[in-house]
């Protein structure tokens, strides 16, 4: 009896320390944060991993040039919105997307993807909405944590991702 006492003992102290280490491992890297924006009456949001600098080369480095990019941390970025808007060209009707971005050398782009609920990393194509061209600038200063800002403009409104001293944005506009 003892044996089976003790053996079960055993295994429930190697159950819980598994437990712990693999909740560790998915324990996310980043800080997590949820923006919010009411433009032209759409409530939109934007739910990302904000990653730090640490010193880092980003843009170039840590965020290759002509390579997809999570656009954040972990879990995919979402952006959530109840009514339709219009990224350049791109019609997004109410609900949720995934976020991406392609950085390359000479202009970024916004990928807005149908896929959701996805790790970060797992990018499809064939669930692309559509890609937007991003105008691409320099921050005023240095920018240590990616941050993503959605923002009311007099023309509609702007998706602003900043991270080193790199500032991209893309315009966009709330169907009617």
């Amino acid at each position: 009896m003892r044996n089976a006492r003790t053996t079960g003992f055993i295994l429930a102290v190697a159950f819980i320390a598994t437990t712990g280490l693999l909740a560790n491992q998915r324990q996310r890297a980043s800080p997590h944060e949820t923006v919010t924006a009411t433009v032209d009456g759409a409530k939109i949001s934007v739910t990302y991993g904000r990653p730090y600098a640490k010193g880092r080369k980003i843009v170039g480095g840590l965020v290759p040039h002509g390579k997809i990019w999570r656009t954040g941390a972990d879990e995919a970025t979402t952006l959530v919105t109840d009514k339709a808007l219009m990224f350049g060209s791109t019609h997004v009707n109410p609900g949720t997307y995934t976020l991406y971005t392609l950085p390359e050398e000479k202009g970024w782009q916004l990928i807005i993807n149908k896929q959701t609920g996805q790790w970060g990393t797992e990018y499809d194509e064939k669930q692309d909405l559509g890609r937007v061209p991003m105008t691409v600038t320099k921050t005023s200063g240095p920018v240590e944590q990616f941050t993503i800002e959605v923002a009311d403009t007099s023309s509609g409104g702007e998706l602003r991702l900043s991270w080193e001293n790199t500032q991209a944005t893309a315009a966009f506009t709330v169907m009617k």
